[in-house]
């Protein structure tokens, strides 16, 4: 049925919550301010990104209920990046050639993380961030040592968080701001 695609999706309430906070998460002044992330379109894209994968690993945890969840949260970041492209003035032929371009950062952001994050030492962590988040190779930076100090955090806070709450769309991320580039 044509009207069909106007129709609530099973579990819209709890996808929408999930994805809210992500993008909300992305959206906060400190990681613009301090942390040194572009306030641009691609900064957003990436701190997206970036919870995204934190999440998504999470629910990875939780076998085929978890890895449903994910690939829920993942078509409705699609979505949403397709109507803020479309919303920005890309045109109807361009929109599938930067959708893939998309995807594809997606995927290398993903492979990147999980691996960086699968290693106690935190040297691949802060190369990862360095190149995707802030374009560069230096992985020196203050901000980039935030940055990592606050992705193991999150992954760590992540790991606790229940099934049964992400089910119900309660997701938490830590403040960024009670990160310290200076915490070992």
């Amino acid at each position: 049925m044509i009207l069909s695609v106007f129709r609530r999706r099973k579990g819209s309430a709890t996808i929408d919550a999930l994805y809210g906070a992500i993008v909300a998460q992305a959206r906060l002044p400190s990681f613009y301010v301090a942390y040194g992330i572009a306030d641009s379109r691609d900064g957003r894209f990436d701190l997206i990104v970036l919870h995204q994968v934190l999440l998504a690993r999470r629910l990875s945890r939780d076998g085929e209920a978890g890895r449903a969840i994910s690939q829920d949260v993942f078509d409705l970041f699609c979505r949403d990046m397709d109507a803020n492209l479309r919303e920005m003035g890309v045109g109807d032929l361009a929109v599938p050639k930067e959708m893939k371009r998309m995807a594809e950062a997606f995927y290398g952001r993903t492979e990147a993380y999980h691996r960086a994050l699968s290693h106690a030492d935190d040297t691949k962590l802060k190369a990862a961030l360095a190149r995707n988040v802030y374009g560069t190779e230096d992985v020196s930076w203050p901000e980039i040592q935030r940055l990592a100090l606050y992705v193991r955090r999150a992954d760590q806070e992540l790991a606790v968080q229940s099934h049964a709450g992400l089910a119900q769309g309660r997701l938490m991320f830590p403040d960024p701001d009670t990160i310290s580039a200076i915490e070992q």
